[in-house]
């Protein structure tokens, strides 16, 4: 092949990535910034109750230093690393060149467009999964070269991180609510203390849209619904707005967006069995629905339910054994989980005294130290074909780790 298609060299490729705009579904990559950071390892400090006040002094003396009477600490990691790539063969390059047909030639354009597209936008969902992760679960765990597990731990308060038990519990599983559930004396409870800590209110709440409709039917909301201004008809039609107002968490969010992990068997997995050998096991997750696809007929799959991963033999257990058989190298095990946990209540604001309380701090990596989203492609000769690449490094970090609080329900 001599030269490389306009739409695949480098400065054409990251112009259209810089252009493309981000996706208005991913709620946290768009709320917080993403400066750029100068090491590999990324440094940042946690502040704790920062509502503070200049003291008073005489005039004459020195004044006193800022933040004595003040809670720090400091949060360190390494960098996340994540990249993925797409192969185009030399009929689809050729056919982006003359003196072929435009129809022809477009037709080649727009697939190489749509898989750019495709590759950005999992590129974005995994930060977005981060950021979900960082203030959801207070932190995650992702593997470097090597295997090398790296856990970040961003510093949420222990008493900020409520887990409902026993008959506390907003759903026992069947669909009702615990002998003893009170989901509006808890929410109250939890925003006056995150007032005492924090001192402001919360700006946003966020859910899950399963999480929204255990709240509609929930009979202690439907008894305060009677006694407020909004009434039941409201209730169905902006059911988040009324909420929010109702509860006084700021603006409750739904929040749906969910990302798919998907992996190639690597060993046959018989009917009866219930282990799957899978290439990457890494971001499949325990109690999570997982998909098998035989990909001889890819419409239609088994449902099963993940028991256990064990990451180091990249295998899965499953709660039920298999109604059918899979193949190695052929059939594909697929988990699509929501950002956002069934169980969860989250509250928080985006700013404590004029500053976010995180940022993603992207990272340089390669040999050009490039910053954030970058794209890049590497010629094969057997066969001939393009590799396109797309590639970014960084962590997201937080400043204000008690302006998050979040309540497992159930």
């Amino acid at each position: 092949m001599k030269g490389i298609p306009k739409i695949l060299q480098l400065e054409v490729m990251n112009k259209i990535l810089e252009r493309l705009p981000r996706s208005q579904d991913l709620f946290f990559m768009n709320l917080f910034p993403s400066p750029n950071y100068d090491s590999d390892t990324i440094r940042w400090a946690m502040e704790y109750g920062t509502a503070g006040m200049t003291p008073f002094v005489a005039p004459g003396s020195p004044a006193p230093v800022m933040g004595q009477n003040m809670l720090y600490s400091e949060g360190s990691a390494v960098a996340a690393y994540w990249k993925e790539k797409s192969f185009f063969d030399e009929k689809t390059l050729n056919n982006m060149r003359e003196p072929l047909t435009q129809a022809t030639r477009m037709t080649a354009e727009r697939q190489v467009a749509r898989r750019q597209r495709q590759l950005r936008n999992r590129c974005e969902r995994r930060r977005e999964w981060m950021l979900a992760k960082a203030l959801f679960d207070g932190g995650f765990t992702y593997q470097r070269e090597g295997g090398t597990k790296i856990n970040v731990d961003y510093g949420i308060p222990e008493h900020h991180k409520v887990t409902l038990t026993g008959d506390d519990v907003w759903d026992d599983g069947g669909g009702s609510p615990g002998a003893t559930a009170t989901p509006i004396r808890d929410i109250y409870d939890a925003k006056k203390e995150y007032a005492d800590d924090v001192g402001v209110n919360p700006k946003y709440a966020m859910i899950n849209s399963e999480l929204l409709t255990m709240l509609m039917f929930n009979g202690d909301l439907q008894e305060l619904l009677k006694k407020s201004t909004f009434g039941d008809g409201d209730l169905f039609s902006n059911p988040a707005l009324v909420l929010g107002n109702l509860l006084g968490v700021g603006e409750l969010r739904v929040y749906d967006q969910f990302m798919e992990v998907s992996s190639f068997l690597t060993q046959d997995s018989p009917a009866g069995s219930n282990t799957l050998h899978v290439e990457d096991a890494t971001d499949f997750t325990p109690g999570k629905d997982i998909r098998l696809y035989n990909l001889s007929t890819p419409y239609d799959y088994e449902k099963q339910v993940i028991d256990s991963v064990d990451r180091a033999s990249n295998t899965i257990t499953l709660t039920s054994t298999l109604t059918s058989g899979y193949s190695a190298g052929k059939d594909r095990a697929v988990m699509r989980a929501k950002f956002i946990d069934d169980n969860k209540f989250m509250f928080f604001t985006d700013t404590v005294d004029g500053e976010k309380i995180a940022e993603f701090m992207n990272s340089p990596f390669g040999l050009d130290r490039n910053w954030g989203m970058y794209a890049d492609t590497k010629q094969e000769w057997d066969p001939d074909g393009l590799w396109m690449r797309i590639q970014n490094k960084g962590l997201p970090v937080m400043y204000h780790p008690d302006a998050i609080y979040t309540i497992t329900v159930k």
